[in-house]
This record gives structure tokens, sequence and C-alpha cells, in this order.
């Protein structure tokens, strides 16, 4: 077996497509014959692939499809605030959060209005500032 074999040693018995791990060929014959062997308890539903069963929220129903916004949002739940401004002690329960409050600090406004050259800290803030320029929204 050359190099190229050795790495797609798993091969499907249906269509012969080979793949280099066992749980990839898993996954195509699930996709292939339907099959969704992953059940979730909570919402009733079944999925092909583990990866995407949903995290559910047990406190307030929502449900999300990736682990990292699942544990953010049970942040709002908890009270918990992990990120710490090592400037002033401010605390925040997301990271972007604490990102946008160090501009206060550092000045730093890195959102350039391409039409008048002004600049802001937060994205959301120029693109509001922009309605301006197409005459959707007059000055504050």
């Amino acid at each position: 077996m050359d190099g190229d074999d050795e790495r797609r040693k798993y091969c499907c018995d249906i269509c012969k497509k080979s793949f280099s791990r066992r749980g990839n060929l898993t996954t195509h014959k699930c996709i292939s014959t339907g099959e969704k062997p992953y059940y979730c308890d909570i919402c009733g539903k079944s999925f092909t692939v583990k990866s995407k069963k949903p995290y559910h929220c047990n406190i307030c129903g929502k449900s999300f499809a990736v682990n990292s916004t699942f544990t953010a949002h049970k942040r709002i739940h908890t009270g918990e605030k992990p990120y710490h401004c090592d400037i002033c002690g401010k605390t925040f329960s997301q990271r972007n959060d604490l990102i946008h409050h160090k501009r206060i600090h550092t000045g730093e406004k890195p959102y350039q209005c391409d039409i008048c050259g002004r600049s802001f800290a937060l994205n959301d803030t120029l693109i509001k500032h922009k309605l301006i320029h197409t005459g959707e929204e007059t000055h504050p």
C-alpha cells in the first residue's frame, strides 16, 4: 500500500468512496442512507452528525448550534463575568464586550467612514452614522 492508499483506508461498500478516518466514513454512510442515529431528548429531533445536535439551555429553552456560543449564553443566567479590564477593573461576561470597552481607555477607533473620514470605536456606530449620508437619519 502506498502513502495515499494508507491515508484512505476506510472505503464505503455502497459507492466505493474512500476516507482517511472511520468517523468520516460513518458520517458519509449516515448521510447516504438518511440514517439519523443522534437523538436529542430535549427537542425530539434526530441528527445525522453528532456535531449538529444542538445545545439546549435548561433555564430559558434557547438552543445553540455551537458549544462556545452556548457557554457564553449561560453567563446571562449565572451572572459570571470572567473578562476583566486591567485598566479600570470593570468586568464583562463576553470577551468582545471587554475588547470594545478597552477602546474607551486607548482611544482606538478602527472603523472609519469612507464618505467623511470620521472614525468610530464600534462598527455598529459607523453603520448608524452612515445613515446620515444616505438621508435615512438626521444628525442627532
